[in-house]
């Protein structure tokens, strides 16, 4: 049942879009705004291509010439931030030519003076273009192969060289930014990334007095650790883990996000790595960030404490003992789906240790985790059926899930996925292994005492879980039957249902079969026949009935060891005692052959072209074990529409198992009956008969 959480580089398409805005179709040309619509393809890439030709032709430390291509590099940044464009610029021959600025060209002045016109900000302007370029997948690698790292790397490595500036932080940022866009999903490039020495500056970068650098760097180590352990291993050699720690502290949303977006990452499969961060400080304030006002940060805290919580039972103690449980019950009930889904996926590794379960549901646990069960997200779905599988396992929590609807809710789920199915099935079998004992008294007792609704909750589940010896206790003995014909009765179609289901579950539990299969095809009535042959055989008869005004010949001895009713023909004051030929009336040949057949055999073939004359036969002459079979033949083909023939047949002729057949028939397929314009009257008869059958089968002690 262990659960896990995929890793992402960056969480959303929104983490990676945010390194570009939206120009809301608009260009820019010659710096002025106009729409998209008023210029031509070809124009657009005329003016695409001038740009690049800048770039090209335009390689010196002269004012003039910096100051040109940054304005190309503006321009081109523009066009690049709206996607539809970005492939003619590629095509263009951009890249190589954005590759090129992102290193300044010297000159034997600037060698002595240290002075470059537009220092830094060329350079920025490329590693931003290329940045934005690289959200492509498919253009990735071209942008690598083109030389982009080296010089990435290097712009990185410019602040370690003492220098400082606003400038020189912009170009940075935009360095640490496009080699998260080039790395994202992309496992060679960031492999790359590390042989080209980008991870130690990145590292560095952390600790860094700008913000927004420490943000970029963050953002950067984060893509470069997903999926890949040589990453991982390299950021922690480099002892990014203090600073990271360190940053979780921070104020700035953003940097928090971003560090714990980073520990994530590198804790993810990585139980090294898992046991090394919590070492460093990490686990209280990655609980902290639960209350954060950052969405995104409390979704990336609840996911990283759920992967602490799989390090061992000590971790999993520790982050409740440290008050992570009421802000991830919290979380739940927010309205984004992903901080329930996160926190849900918490609450469930937490719930996977027996010190922890009470104290989740003490602290209000199970009545969000039931509500997530409505979603239709399949994986939030599944991470609250998680959550309570692991709940379920403690005693403690059995009555408190009972009595808020939980097993009904279990039961009644329409769930997204065959794991969660799995996980809903697992934890009623673990509710249903823990009604006994304490539990079961505490269940008792809330039927007794509490009010209408939880008797009901407490009634209908412990017709779905309760133990077969105990059901006399709870349903006879006590109120539990009484509910479920109250709730049988209601004018609510939702208390009608589950009282079928549920009295329909108490009779399977309580017969192993139908109680019209119970009988069989053999006689109850335990007695030696004179044998098939004799049946309309003269030899030795000393009867005779007419029937249709034929003969049909019998012996009394058989008769009379049949029944009651032919001892009472043949030994009473009936005119037939003495008679010879009798004459039977209302009889058809063929059923009373029939009759005679079992009456000589102890068994005959019921088919049920015969079987409502037999079974009138059967009654009229006490026959009962004959009457059984009929009635057997007779229930196989009742239908929505005949059942309540069926039924009003059973009560003409006492026929108790086809009774029980119709009861049991209307419990199962209530949803397709309770439409019927019949069905509110023949309930009404039904009852006494229903509550009968159920006092016998669940009153009777059970072998």
């Amino acid at each position: 049942m262990a659960e896990d959480r995929r890793r992402h580089e960056q969480p959303t398409n929104s983490g990676r879009r945010s390194l570009k805005r939206k120009l809301e179709d608009e260009l820019i040309v010659d710096h002025k705004f106009i729409s998209t619509d008023d210029v031509s393809q070809q124009d657009l890439l005329y003016e695409i291509r001038a740009q690049v030709e800048v770039l090209d032709s335009t390689f010196s430390s002269s004012e003039a010439d910096r100051a040109l291509v940054k304005r190309s590099l503006h321009v081109l940044s523009e066009f690049a931030k709206n996607e539809d464009i970005v492939n003619l610029i590629v095509e263009s021959g951009a890249v190589p030519a954005l590759v090129r600025h992102l290193q300044a060209p010297q000159s034997l002045e600037e060698v002595v003076t240290g002075t470059i016109p537009y220092e830094h900000e060329v350079e920025k302007g490329s590693a931003f273009t290329l940045g934005l370029l690289a959200i492509k997948p498919e253009h990735q690698q071209r942008i690598v192969d083109a030389g982009a790292l080296p010089h990435l790397v290097g712009l990185l490595k410019r602040q370690l060289d003492g220098q400082s500036s606003r400038a020189l932080n912009g170009a940075i940022r935009k360095a640490a930014d496009a080699i998260t866009n080039l790395a994202h999903e992309n496992s060679s490039i960031k492999t790359l990334v590390r042989v080209e020495g980008g991870i130690p500056p990145l590292v560095e970068l952390l600790e860094s007095s700008d913000a927004k650098v420490q943000r970029a760097a963050a953002g950067a180590l984060r893509t470069l650790a997903f999926k890949n352990d040589e990453n991982k291993n390299q950021i922690v050699e480099c002892n990014a883990l203090p600073t990271l720690v360190l940053m979780l502290h921070s104020e700035d949303a953003a940097i928090h996000y971003e560090a714990v977006g980073v520990i994530g990452n590198l804790v993810h499969s990585s139980p090294n790595i898992k046991k090394e961060v919590l070492l460093a400080g990490a686990l209280q304030p990655v609980i902290e960030l639960l209350s954060s006002t950052c969405s995104e940060s409390q979704r990336e805290a609840a996911l990283l404490l759920g992967q602490f919580a799989a390090a061992d039972t000590d971790c999993k103690v520790h982050i409740v003992q440290r008050g992570a449980v009421g802000p991830l019950i919290d979380m739940l009930q927010s309205p984004e789906a992903q901080l329930k889904e996160m926190s849900a996926f918490a609450l469930g590794r937490l719930a996977q240790d027996t010190h922890n379960q009470a104290g989740i549901a003490h602290s209000g646990g199970i009545v969000p985790l039931l509500k997530l069960l409505d979603s239709r997200n399949g994986t939030l779905q599944h991470n609250a059926a998680f959550a309570l599988y692991g709940l379920a396992d403690n005693e403690d929590n059995v009555a408190d899930l009972i009595r808020v609807g939980g097993v009904q809710k279990l039961l009644d789920g329409e769930f997204v996925v065959q794991p969660t199915r799995e996980c809903v099935a697992k934890t009623l079998k673990r509710l249903e292994e823990k009604i006994h004992g304490r539990v079961l008294s505490h269940l008792l007792y809330l039927m007794r005492s509490s009010e209408r609704n939880v008797q009901r909750r407490v009634t209908l589940a412990l017709s779905h879980l309760c133990s077969p010896d105990d059901q006399k206790s709870i349903f006879v003995d006590s109120i539990g039957l009484d509910i479920l014909l109250e709730l049988f009765q209601s004018s609510n179609s939702k208390h009608q249902e589950d009282s079928c289901v549920a009295l329909r579950k108490l009779a399977e539990k309580a017969t192993s079969l139908n109680p019209v299969d119970a009988a069989g095809p053999s006689s109850p009535i335990s007695q030696v026949y004179l044998g098939e042959q004799y049946v309309n055989n003269p030899t030795l008869s000393d009867v005779t009935f007419l029937i249709e005004g034929k003969r049909f010949y019998a012996h009394r001895i058989c008769l009379l060891a049949s029944s009651d009713a032919f001892r009472a023909m043949f030994d009473g004051g009936y005119r037939e005692r003495d008679a010879k030929d009798i004459e039977i009336p209302n009889i058809s040949w063929e059923t009373f052959e029939k009759m005679m057949r079992y009456i000589y055999s102890g068994s005959v073939e019921v088919d049920l072209r015969i079987a409502q004359d037999l079974l009138r036969a059967a009654d009229q002459y006490l026959l009962d074990g004959l009457k059984r079979l009929c009635e057997y033949t007779i229930a196989q083909d009742i239908t929505l529409d005949k059942v309540a023939y069926m039924y009003d047949l059973s009560e003409a002729f006492n026929a108790v198992s086809l009774k029980d057949a119709c009861i049991l028939f209307i419990l199962e397929h209530f949803d397709k009956l309770n439409s019927k314009p019949w069905y509110g009257s023949l309930m009404k008869r039904m009852l006494p008969d229903m509550c009968d059958y159920f006092m016998k089968i669940l009153g009777k002690p059970l072998k």
